[in-house]
């Protein structure tokens, strides 16, 4: 709503053009707090009632509150610290959540919760007793059972039961493997599972319902070692699956009942496509979500019978914003060791590559996370004063697969820094820039590979916007009170391991500080931040 700082959440009855039903004002309920987030919204199965998580002060401790859509009640219930993200079983009665350890703020117990209870009285139905492990509780698309989700780094197992019937015991689908991934969703009487279980960029395969252990996964989509199977969406008669190739996404559309599949048409050299949530099961329409550097950030509805592409709603730029007036690169640095390192741009038409011209480099580079060559209205600001803006796409993402990631974490951490150096020389060395008007910037982990470049190579920056950036390592990796630490030894090792020990403290940003010339720098940080404290960046 204009004017307004806050989401307000709608819905409609079988098509756009029904009756709009207000489900939450968050502009209302966030009157008098300084900070207010509502999320994890779930409807109950008989359409009645909300279950969403609010949290007031940025700390991600979600309380669950349950509101009557139908009398506008909001019962009595609430549900303290927790993920916020609760689950309906099929009765309309109870609900399933994460609970938090208050001092860690580790995601340990998943609980029951029956309405008009104190939930103080809640039972834990399952305790993570692995403190390396996310948990989480979700439903399938199908909803017909209700999955406990328990995550490393490198491996996972779930745990299942029937959706109308909460009190049963969750029965393991397949126990834990050591450095194996999978997860799973379930259509008509099978569930669709994707692992890397001897398939490193990942594959689909099947199971019925009566025997789920691996032993009896019957492969569907076979492993591609130039394709990263990143995820799928199920429908009654259609899998669609997002993959990644040559580091762009595509979506995969495969026909469960005679098998023939087809690959959606995208026309730009960088863009960003990814599949979007839509509940209902029995649809044969897809929703994606479509963006590029020029493209405003569109959402599409896709027929997978008929093939047809229906824009359904884009992200209104304010101003004269033309997307012919900007121009698009995707281009290939060389790392050291020979590896080639995309890098998409974007910059408004005229620009000249003489060296005089200032350019904005990002990147990120962790957790296997892909930085996406995507629209941002607030970059405008940069490009039409005359900026280039550039994403590296290092290793430590997974742009170009599993084995992307893995060449940029643990004991292979640094090609991280060196591969964005690389970036920016190959910028240098083009003429896009020159070292008196190189920009970079990085957020998070992103901040880590901030820290890392300016003591690595100080010159190349004429200034760089760190946010909450993650920089003291060694210390933060050693200390399993702070929240996330035990979850990320897989990503950086552990300081306990003196081998870990010593590759962190050679390229931690806190530990190799020295005297020689810092380039320009703006750091952020979150009082309340979780995932981030804020000593890091004071540090």
């Amino acid at each position: 709503v204009e004017g307004k700082h806050y989401f307000v959440y709608c819905r409609k009855n079988a098509n756009l053009q029904a009756t709009e039903e207000v489900l939450l004002d968050v502009n209302i309920m966030a009157e008098g707090h300084n900070y207010f987030s509502a999320t994890g919204f779930d409807v109950s199965m008989d359409n009645k009632l909300l279950a969403y998580g609010i949290d007031m002060l940025s700390r991600r401790q979600y309380d669950i509150y349950v509101k009557n859509l139908e009398t506008g009640e909001i019962y009595k219930d609430k549900i303290p610290n927790t993920e916020g993200q609760p689950v309906w079983a099929n009765d309309n009665l109870t609900l399933f959540y994460t609970s938090k350890n208050p001092v860690t703020l580790l995601s340990e117990k998943i609980k029951r919760h029956k309405l008009g209870t104190d939930a103080a009285t809640d039972k834990t139905v399952y305790e993570e007793k692995d403190p390396t492990n996310y948990i989480s509780v979700s439903k399938t698309k199908s909803d017909k059972f209700i999955f406990i989700g328990s995550g490393a780094t490198l491996s996972s197992e779930y745990r299942y039961i029937d959706a109308n019937k909460p009190e049963d015991i969750f029965k393991v689908f397949q126990p834990r493997m050591k450095e194996v991934l999978y997860d799973v969703d379930h259509a008509n009487d099978k569930f669709y599972i994707r692992t890397n279980l001897n398939a490193k960029n990942f594959k689909i395969v099947t199971c019925a319902e009566t025997k789920t252990d691996s032993s009896a996964w019957t492969e569907l989509i076979a492993h591609n070692d130039k394709i990263l199977i990143q995820g799928f969406d199920l429908f009654k008669n259609y899998l669609a699956i997002s993959e990644r190739k040559d580091g762009l996404t595509q979506i995969h559309i495969l026909n469960t009942i005679d098998n023939s599949s087809h690959y959606l048409k995208f026309d730009e050299a960088a863009y960003a496509a990814n599949i979007a949530y839509i509940p209902d099961y029995n649809t044969d329409v897809m929703r994606y979500n479509y963006t590029s550097l020029t493209t405003p950030n569109s959402v599409y509805d896709y027929n997978m019978v008929t093939k047809e592409k229906k824009l359904m709603k884009q992200q209104e730029v304010i101003g004269s914003f033309k997307p012919a007036d900007y121009e698009t690169e995707r281009v290939m640095a060389t790392a050291k060791d020979g590896t080639k390192i995309p890098i998409s741009i974007v910059y408004k038409k005229g620009y000249k590559k003489d060296g005089n011209a200032p350019l904005m480099l990002y990147g990120y580079g962790s957790y296997g996370a892909s930085m996406e060559a995507s629209f941002s209205s607030v970059r405008l600001s940069l490009l039409d004063r005359g900026f280039a803006y550039a994403i590296a796409h290092i290793r430590g993402g997974q742009e170009m697969g599993r084995y992307w990631y893995e060449d940029g974490k643990m004991m292979k951490k640094i090609n991280t820094f060196t591969d964005f150096i690389d970036c920016a020389e190959f910028l240098l060395a083009n003429k896009y820039t020159s070292k008196e008007h190189l920009y970079t910037s990085g957020g998070s982990a992103g901040g880590l590979l901030m820290g890392a470049v300016v003591n690595m190579r100080p010159d190349l920056w004429h200034a760089v916007i760190v946010g909450v950036p993650f920089v003291d390592v060694l210390t933060t990796m050693s200390d399993p009170t702070i929240p996330l630490t035990t979850n990320e030894y897989d990503e950086w090792g552990n300081p306990a391991n003196k081998e870990n020990y010593m590759y962190i403290k050679s390229y931690s940003p806190y530990d190799n500080v020295t005297k020689q010339a810092y380039p320009n720098m703006l750091v952020t940080t979150g009082l309340h931040d979780s995932q981030v404290q804020y000593f890091e960046p004071a540090k």
